[in-house]
């Protein structure tokens, strides 16, 4: 028998017990543009809790930064988006990070992991993992693992790269900080507590949350996400012909008074909602009270309450503007939802699909036939009906902003925003067509109806123009890729700038040649040169680098003599690649460069900012 001195007595114990335990802590923190890296890190932030760590998931720049120095264990989970930029998330975070006059000890006591989340289709496939893995090392950081690079393009998602990774980490982790004697890790089978609680209120209490109030007065401060305008409609034009597969519009909204200011380049988000049909529909599966008010009250101190939410709010009201049901659900809904399943059916399946075995039949289930929340919803209706409410916002994802470049320019257009927006539908195995949330909605508003408003703000663009009046712009624009070219075209127009070149693609010039007429005008009276490639209007199919090629004197001309600035917008798929080949050809022919130093050529005017891409996939 062993005999603790006098002094030992119970609370010295509790004090290491609890010292112990302060050690054990990870923060997660993630950059996320679409809500997948925030996804993954907060499955991260589930499986520390089941080992008993502290835990923390926060949002990269909602993180103060430099308290990095007293972390013991971080994970970073970001996302890279367009050509090899942080998500909007991170930007201040990644600004700090590479700031010059950081020691290169700043890190020391910090152990750390990097997962990648990318798609492997653009050519800078996860760089900001990659960039933020090798900084961190930079200061002293002590990678744990090496950075795990997952990638959208694999049949089976980053979850390919993910699983096994994790389970190196948790091994790895679990060595450098063991459980506690006497703990075990949860099984996935317990329910972990939900982020919030719901309080119903009774139908007298207080007064009921509600939308912001529709505005035609000014606005004051610039509109953020946090407070968007309500814009109006003030035409919804259709601008491919009636019988062309694709529905694209020519969206006009009126934004006087909001304060907002952009120029050619920059980028409208728009933040959509659910139709008054689907959150009836998800109401009745869940057995809610659409009119039913409550107020939510964070599990764990310090959490903070879900900015985008009014206190008290309205079921109807979260369902309608929060809540992601006509999202595809990811692998963590199905693990939540089995936690409260009844029916042993319907949670064997739920299990299977959450489990890593189970991936090809969830991707088969949900991924490929675009299967919406909702609808995953109506297909497990006993545990539909038993979800408590406290869990629905751990379960379903905040409705994410849309980004649409911005198609006008204020010096043409003041006091109004313009997009292209192409109405996303199309079929799968399913038997309803799919159709895109935003889309969907945006083309259904009747600018007649003066009372519908739709959320926007303004953010900056990637794509920069030139400000110098005798600078030339090559802009290549296949489909609604010509967009921010309308806009630069708009303003340099204006501006009396010169050497406006455009190289539009499309399928039929008699179907889907959006803005026909105004281009035509602009090139008769002078200020545009302007090159179509009408894809299936001859025998042979013609895209824009064919006219690229074609007009090669002409690009060289503007390019290599006179100093021009490339623009490169549209579909990322092969169109990138393609048109970068039909440059690299120009810069050989008329150029006289071999084809390393074509390559490298085109590799330096993207450094220096005169070829720039914003593509999308």
């Amino acid at each position: 028998m062993t005999f603790l001195p006098s002094t030992f007595d119970f609370k010295t114990l509790y004090f290491i017990a609890s010292f112990q335990m302060a050690v054990r802590k990870v923060l997660l923190l993630f950059g996320s543009q679409t809500g997948t890296a925030q996804d993954t890190a907060e499955r991260i932030g589930r499986e520390a809790k089941r080992r008993h760590f502290q835990c923390r998931v926060e949002a990269l720049d909602s993180y103060p930064v430099a308290n990095l120095i007293h972390e013991p264990l971080v994970v970073f989970v970001c996302a890279t988006t367009g050509q090899g930029d942080p998500p909007d998330n991170m930007k201040n975070f990644w600004r700090f990070l590479f700031r010059k006059n950081l020691p290169p000890t700043s890190l020391c006591q910090m152990d750390y992991a990097v997962l990648g989340l990318g798609d492997s289709s653009y050519p800078k496939f996860n760089f900001v993992a990659k960039k933020l893995h090798k900084r961190l090392l930079q200061l002293g950081g002590s990678p744990i693992m090496p950075a795990a690079l997952g990638d959208d393009q694999h049949e089976l998602g980053p979850d390919a790269v993910i699983d096994p990774w994790l389970l190196d980490f948790w091994g790895k982790v679990l060595a450098l900080y063991p459980l506690p004697s006497g703990l075990h890790v949860i099984g996935p089978d317990v329910a972990l507590p939900p982020k919030f609680t719901f309080r119903f209120l009774d139908e007298d209490s207080g007064s009921p949350g509600k939308s912001p109030p529709a505005q035609d007065g000014a606005f004051r401060g610039a509109p953020s996400e946090l407070r968007p305008f309500p814009a109006r409609v003030v035409s919804n034009q259709r601008v491919t012909e009636a019988s062309h597969f694709q529905d694209v519009r020519l969206v006009a909204f009126d934004v006087a008074g909001s304060g907002i200011e952009y120029v050619a380049g920059d980028v409208v988000m728009v933040q959509p909602r659910n139709s008054p049909e689907e959150v009836q529909l998800f109401c009745d599966l869940l057995r809610l009270d659409p009119d039913q008010r409550f107020v939510l009250r964070p599990t764990e101190a310090g959490t903070p309450l879900p900015a985008h939410l009014p206190q008290p709010c309205t079921v109807r009201h979260l369902v309608t503007h929060y809540l992601d049901i006509a999202c595809i659900p990811r692998r963590s809904f199905f693990e939540l939802l089995s936690w409260f399943s009844p029916s042993e059916l319907e949670r064997e399946k739920l299990q299977e699909f959450s489990s890593a075995q189970g991936q090809e039949d969830l991707y088969a289930y949900c991924n490929r036939p675009r299967r919406t929340t909702l609808e995953v919803l109506c297909d497990f209706p006993h545990t539909t009906c038993a979800i408590p409410s406290d869990y629905l916002l751990d379960l379903i994802p905040r409705i994410r902003p849309r980004a649409f470049s911005i198609a006008s320019s204020t010096l043409v257009h003041p006091d109004r925003i313009e997009i292209l927006l192409a109405v996303v539908r199309y079929k799968t195995l399913l038997s309803k067509p799919r159709r895109g949330l935003c889309s969907t909605w945006l083309a259904s508003l009747d600018p007649q109806n003066g009372a519908e408003r739709v959320p926007l703000w303004v953010k900056q663009g990637g794509l920069k123009f030139p400000t110098g009046p005798d600078t030339p712009a090559v802009m290549i624009g296949p489909g609604t890729g010509v967009a921010p070219f309308r806009a630069a075209v708009q303003e340099r127009v204006a501006q009396g700038k010169k050497g406006n070149c455009l190289f539009f693609g499309c399928r039929q010039k008699a179907k889907d040649f959006y803005c026909q007429a105004e281009w035509e005008e602009l090139v008769q009276k002078g200020f545009l040169t302007l090159f179509t490639a009408f894809s299936r209007d001859q025998e042979e199919k013609v895209y824009v680098q064919h006219r690229i090629r074609e007009n090669k004197e002409l690009v060289w001309e503007l390019v290599g003599r006179r100093g021009a600035h490339i623009y490169l917008a549209g579909n990322a798929q092969q169109m990138p690649e393609a048109v970068g080949q039909a440059l690299r050809s120009v810069f050989q022919s008329e150029g006289g460069l071999s084809a390393p130093e074509a390559e490298e050529h085109l590799a330096s005017l993207e450094r220096s900012g005169r070829f720039q891409a914003e593509t999308w996939s």
